[in-house]
């Protein structure tokens, strides 16, 4: 038993891929679901003690719906430099972001121009992946991208464009990437900090791109020490601002605004209010790497929402939530537009994991779906019945570890009956490890 939490229980590493068409379903599959819901995490090859956990080797992971059934699930490792070491297998094509960079990619997945791409933050290009997860190459989006990417793009709803905040332990800046929804890359602006932060998310507005500059900064690893990701640590005295970058501007245009010092790893969305001030909802944890250098565990995250003022730099800070939250979601056809509900996963007795939230953030009411200890919710995805459908008129989609068989499911739910029976639960037949984010890429 390891006495890394990370590396135990469902966090721990599965040893093969694995391909499943012969999937239990209980209840009926919406048949307007067509596509893929994809999914991705850690999954060491070859696993350390100490590892941190944003360091394993990418294992995406897929279920492919149509016509009212489950044709399949794949997972496949994303086969980067150390996974093709330890197989035996050809070394994957295409280009790095540095010399020595081995092609991992294990934070999210996403669909871009027709085509599938596991990414990452801080030093990697993306992944291509073809429709069943196999790994094709490493891609610089057709030679447009000169910089790492990052793992949370957020898709402005209008243009279809990504837009990202870009991050290097080897730069003094950050940047604002921009990506067409043909996948090719349209802006690359730098944005000068006083340090060399984590930033792991970001937020859009109708006139603004959001960048988070908090205290996990990268701080060079002594003489015998191992760098990597252990060497990003609190520092306390750093601070903590957010940037209001007009989205066409440059960086003397930014207007910093501070907050009360913490971290966030993900936002929930953000919009303009009447008045012209900036609506933040994010999900903050009050310290991140403090004294746990192997992952999240330094207090418990909560729902807050940040009012910043564009005119004068201020900014005025409440809670959502005091429920230990992770994973926000919400619909993103209203990404950076004013919206009504966002979906959490609750944390539970392990960790990150548990049940889901609904939040109601017009009445302030929270719905706690909660099947029992055992039952064990992964970032929730939202797709809506249709282009037209209400804001919460739309499915509730989950990879849900169950840990008294140790296996996975899939759980389908609408969102306006979110307590009540599941419309569809998928019995995967393997065990999808804990990880980071997905989406439902359709076919559409």
């Amino acid at each position: 038993m390891s006495s890394n939490p990370y590396a135990s229980g469902n966090f721990a590493p599965v040893d093969d891929e694995a391909t499943v068409t012969a999937l239990a379903v209980r209840g009926e599959i919406p048949r307007d679901l067509a596509g893929r819901l994809l999914r991705i995490g850690p999954n060491p090859v070859a696993p350390g003690e100490n590892d941190h956990w944003f360091a394993g080797n990418g294992l995406a992971h897929g279920l492919r719906l149509r016509d009212g059934k489950a044709e399949w699930y794949h997972s496949r490792f994303v086969r980067d430099d150390q996974v093709c070491d330890a197989r035996g297998w050809p070394q994957t094509p295409g280009p790095r972001f540095y010399e020595g960079a081995s092609g991992l990619a294990n934070t999210n997945i996403i669909g871009l121009g027709g085509k599938t791409y596991a990414i990452v933050e801080g030093g990697g290009f993306p992944m291509e992946l073809d429709d069943q997860l196999d790994t094709v190459q490493c891609s610089d989006f057709g030679g447009t991208l000169q910089s790492p990417f990052s793992a949370h793009p957020k898709c402005d709803p209008k243009s279809g464009e990504l837009h990202a905040a870009v991050y290097f332990a080897g730069w003094e800046n950050l940047q604002h990437v921009v990506v067409s929804p043909e996948g090719k890359v349209v802006r690359a602006m730098d944005i000068p900090v006083p340090g060399r932060p984590m930033v792991h998310d970001c937020a859009l507005t109708e006139n603004y791109f959001i960048v988070l500059d908090l205290p996990v900064v990268f701080y060079p690893p002594a003489p015998g020490e191992e760098g990597g990701l252990g060497s990003y640590r609190w520092q306390e005295e750093y601070g903590s601002r957010v940037g209001l970058l007009p989205r066409t501007g440059t960086a003397d245009e930014i207007v910093w605004c501070e907050v009360e010092n913490c971290f966030v790893f993900h936002s929930l969305n953000a919009y303009e209010d009447a008045e012209g001030r900036v609506v933040l909802d994010v999900v903050r944890h009050p310290k991140m790497f403090a004294t746990n250098l192997t992952g999240p565990g330094e207090g418990p995250p909560t729902l807050d929402r940040w009012l910043l003022d564009p005119r004068d730099g201020s900014a005025k800070e409440s809670r959502i939530s005091d429920r230990p939250q992770e994973f926000p979601r919400h619909d993103e056809r209203l990404v950076g537009k004013p919206y009504r509900y966002g979906y959490c996963g609750a944390s539970g007795t392990e960790g990150l994991y548990g049940g889901l939230l609904k939040h109601d953030l017009e009445t302030g009411e929270c719905l706690h779906r909660d099947d029992g200890v055992s039952k064990q919710y992964q970032e929730a995805v939202f797709v809506p019945c249709g282009d037209d459908a209400d804001e919460d008129d739309g499915w509730i989609m989950s990879y849900r570890h169950d840990a008294e068989r140790n296996t996975t499911e899939v759980v389908i739910l609408h969102a306006q009956d979110f307590l009540g029976e599941p419309v569809a639960v998928i019995d995967l037949g393997v065990r999808v490890p804990f990880g980071f984010h997905g989406n439902w890429v359709s076919d559409a």
